[in-house]
């Protein structure tokens, strides 16, 4: 397993990391994802740890707290240093006025919860799971420099900001010397490319280390959609457990027809080659899979380990192209004074 470092910090993250949305799948929404129990939690773990995939994410609204919970039993008898876990605040948990937000009442009330669920004394990495606009930043930020000084978190991390969003809580973070945001959750894939727009050239410039959710697109990206064949209806997104857009089946199936090309010249499956792809970006420290059973989580480790050819990559962005949203594709009409990410 290929280890990289979480962006100006001294951490050193796997590639791939294990997501743990699939864990309990105790309401509609987070069901369509999964229903893991703690032995089969337990035995997944097991197989990450063996292929040196050794970062769990997790959040304490997935399942309303139950994936925490089975993710804290199912590593009991595993050494907490051989491991990081991951876990997010910000979003409703709870029927009280104070029971969402990044508000300093909420956040010391949820990293509380979280390390009870998970029988851990710390939380590796610790995410705004979306930015709070009625609070403060300098609140937030206070707070998570006072968990980090307690010792409670260790590293904090952002998740879904829009651009200004993250500067402005990397200068108030500056400002009072207070811990910064080293690594930023975002939406990327083949299919997903608005990360590249603005967020990408920003994480750049900041050296903030870019952690991946739904790198296959809510399993857009996974094989099982295809041109030949009708979109199945037992997918993620049919049972109601995406959010976003409605799908543009022509694109997607212009991305998948490449995918198969690539898939075919490298002996991989489609799912590993959309994987491997990402891994080549600029700025992209992990990639966070998940798997309902054995065989995917097996599937999803073997995306490491070799690399596409940049010849393979430019069909693949040729593929996956679409049109940037103003004031983007008039920068990039000015190269020169507003340089893109390089990508070969």
């Amino acid at each position: 397993m290929e280890y990289r470092r979480l962006g100006a910090s001294g951490l050193n993250v796997p590639v791939l990391s294990f997501g743990t949305a699939t864990f309990g799948g105790t309401n509609e929404f987070f069901k369509a994802w999964g229903t893991t129990q703690v032995d089969e939690a337990k035995h997944l773990i097991e197989l990450c740890l063996a292929a040196g995939v050794n970062l769990f994410d997790t959040a304490n609204i997935y399942s309303q707290g139950v994936a925490e919970e089975i993710l804290g039993k199912a590593i009991v008898g595993i050494n907490r240093d051989e491991i990081l876990i991951s876990t997010k605040a910000t979003f409703q948990m709870g029927e009280g006025a104070n029971s969402s937000g990044s508000g300093r009442l909420h956040l010391v009330k949820q990293v509380e919860d979280s390390l009870r669920r998970m029988n851990t004394d710390y939380i590796d990495i610790y995410h705004m799971h979306g930015f709070d606009a009625t609070t403060p930043v300098d609140e937030t930020l206070k707070t998570l420099d006072n968990l980090i000084q307690s010792g409670k978190v260790r590293y904090i991390a952002c998740s879904n900001f829009s651009g200004w969003h993250l500067m402005k809580s990397l200068s108030v973070s500056e400002r009072y010397g207070w811990s910064k945001y080293i690594g930023h959750q975002v939406l990327y894939s083949l299919y997903d490319r608005e990360f590249e727009n603005e967020l990408m050239p920003l994480a750049i410039d900041q050296n903030i280390g870019t952690l991946v959710w739904s790198p296959l697109s809510s399993g857009k990206l996974g094989g099982r959609y295809d041109r030949e064949k009708p979109i199945p209806t037992d997918n993620r997104i049919q049972q109601g457990g995406s959010h976003g857009p409605a799908i543009d089946q022509e694109r997607l199936f212009n991305i998948v027809d490449a995918l198969k090309i690539v898939a075919e010249e490298t002996e991989k499956t489609v799912a590993q080659v959309a994987l491997n792809w990402l891994l080549q970006r600029p700025t992209i420290a992990n990639i966070i899979v998940g798997a309902r059973n054995e065989e995917q989580l097996k599937q999803n480790l073997q995306a490491v380990g070799w690399n596409l050819s940049a010849d393979q990559i430019k069909r693949l962005d040729e593929a996956s192209y679409v049109y940037p949203a103003y004031p983007y594709w008039h920068q990039q009409q000015n190269l020169d004074l507003v340089p893109q990410p390089k990508f070969y």
